[in-house]
């Protein structure tokens, strides 16, 4: 499951193991394309990686701390750091072998 997650427990989220951070927005086209695909991530990473979102316009200091400059953007967290990213929409496939790449 897809948790959001806001600046209070944002880094309590990604501080351990691997995190697939979605930075979103609910206007934007693509983030709404790329909800079922996290979705479906989500379950197959279960207990390997987690999967999170950010909504950009009630987080944007969270999101202006992490460079974020177009939606969605997907960052990989591994131990509360930053080790891998992506931009716009990715096919699953695409967003597993970016996390699997930090297992």
């Amino acid at each position: 499951m897809v948790k959001i997650v806001d600046s209070k427990s944002f880094d309590e989220a990604v501080k351990e193991g691997v995190v697939l951070v979605d930075f979103y927005a609910d206007w934007c086209g693509p983030c709404k394309m790329l909800a079922p695909v996290l979705d479906e991530l989500a379950e197959d990473l279960a207990g390997k990686a987690t999967v999170i979102k950010v909504n950009v316009d009630s987080e944007n200091a969270l999101a202006a701390k992490y460079g974020v400059q177009s939606i969605p953007s997907l960052k990989v967290f591994k131990d509360g750091v930053v080790v891998d990213e992506t931009m716009g929409f990715q096919p699953k496939q695409k967003l597993a072998e970016l996390v699997n790449k930090s297992l």
